[in-house]
């Protein structure tokens, strides 16, 4: 019976036009004016958002619900784990898999799995250094901060920009739609760090409007057709280092952050499928 309901909730998003909706999300939720308190009040009391941990308390100190919806926080509610070789939690939100990457296979939920390969846009070379590694799909519902925090220092290596659908994230549908996470808009990120490389997969969704890094600013929108790369290799890149907890991007609504880690890290092993978790703390170890 639940894999029906998971089949009827998910079956509409087969064929609304993805982009168009997320689109219209992106220009409504900009605009400013009288109604955008009353609009963040019913949001807040809807999704039970702790407005008390933002630097701004108050619905009335945002211009617009975009505004609201990528607060930032106050530094005391979220500190970032000092751990040596620790592995700081880079979001709000819940775990929806992890665990090791089987050769090549990521699990996605029950008798679902995707390439690595596809996830990161098909060069062999950025996938090779996570065959046989760790993996972890981190959900942020729309009750979360969405700001994204890097897990440990590093060096940024290169972006890509990878074109797709805007399937929903949230549980059910990850249950039942084949290779979601390969097959949704996405930025990835890959970066050194003194634990070898690693990769931060920020992935699209409906009603995610907005994909941004700190280093390039809004990557998405515009949906584009083809993959484009960018590697931050020349002499002539100004380095983007980012130091373990600092911000490296956000979301507008709802949307998931996969961890790709090398052969050796770990993850605490009391987290599993729909652990809460809070950016800043520790989640696992690098070798």
């Amino acid at each position: 019976m639940n894999a029906l309901t998971d089949r009827l909730k998910s079956w509409p998003l087969y064929v609304l036009p993805h982009h168009l909706v997320s689109r219209v999300v992106f220009f409504l939720t900009r605009r400013q004016g009288r109604l955008v308190p009353s609009a963040i009040r019913y949001f807040c009391r809807l999704f039970n958002v702790n407005l008390q941990e933002a630097n701004r308390t108050r619905p009335e100190q945002y211009q617009s619900f975009n505004d609201f919806f990528t607060r930032d926080l106050q530094p005391q509610v979220r500190p970032v784990d000092t751990t040596a070789a620790g592995i700081a939690c880079p979001v709000d939100g819940c775990v929806s898999q992890l665990g090791p990457i089987d050769a090549t296979s990521i699990f996605q939920a029950k008798h679902r799995h995707y390439s690595l390969l596809d996830l990161l846009g098909g060069r062999q070379s950025d996938a090779e250094p996570f065959i046989d590694g760790q993996f972890a799909t981190l959900y942020l519902s729309p009750r979360d901060y969405h700001r994204i925090h890097m897990p440990l220092s590093g060096t940024l290596r290169s972006m890509h920009y990878i074109p797709g659908r805007l399937f929903s994230v949230a549980p059910h549908t990850v249950r039942v739609v084949p290779r979601l996470f390969a097959r949704n808009e996405r930025v990835v990120a890959l970066f050194d760090t003194d634990a070898g490389k690693l990769a931060m997969v920020l992935v699209g969704a409906i009603n995610v409007a907005a994909i941004e890094t700190v280093w390039a600013g809004l990557v998405t929108p515009p949906n584009r057709k083809k993959i484009e790369y960018r590697d931050y290799n020349s002499s002539t890149d100004t380095p983007v280092l980012l130091d373990k907890g600092a911000e490296m991007g956000r979301f507008n609504m709802g949307s998931t952050v996969i961890l790709l880690l090398q052969k050796g890290a770990q993850f605490q092993p009391e987290l599993a499928e729909g652990s809460a978790i809070r950016m800043g703390e520790l989640i696992g170890h690098c070798k």
